[in-house]
């Protein structure tokens, strides 16, 4: 089967060490990070750890700071940095034409 790419919007609708939020099926929300060198990332936006809205968090390289309880997480990976562990859900994400496009496989099934 074919991937299928669902447009999230425009790369520059992410702030340089920011991020925003989009909903998915079943109303699953998904954090689209643009780090400082300009890479992009998606996760489920919920630490591990209590659920925080990654979101909200602090962008530092190429890991969000949880708002919540400050723990890191690798926003290529989802996990959990140093002695915490768990690991959030990454989407695999393409960007073509300055367009952010998420895997639509990767978010079904998300939501309960």
């Amino acid at each position: 089967m074919m991937p299928e790419w669902l447009d999230v919007g425009a790369e520059t609708d992410i702030p340089l060490r920011g991020a925003r939020t989009v909903k998915v099926a079943g109303g699953e929300e998904i954090a689209l990070f643009r780090t400082g060198a300009g890479t992009v990332y998606a996760l489920v936006n919920a630490c591990p750890h209590k659920a925080g809205p990654l979101s909200q968090g602090i962008v530092h390289g190429d890991s969000v700071t949880c708002p919540l309880h400050n723990w890191v997480i690798s926003l290529a990976t989802g996990e959990a940095q140093g002695a915490d562990k768990g690991c959030t859900p990454t989407i695999p994400l393409r960007v073509a034409s300055g367009r952010v496009l998420i895997c639509r496989q990767s978010t079904l099934g998300l939501a309960a």
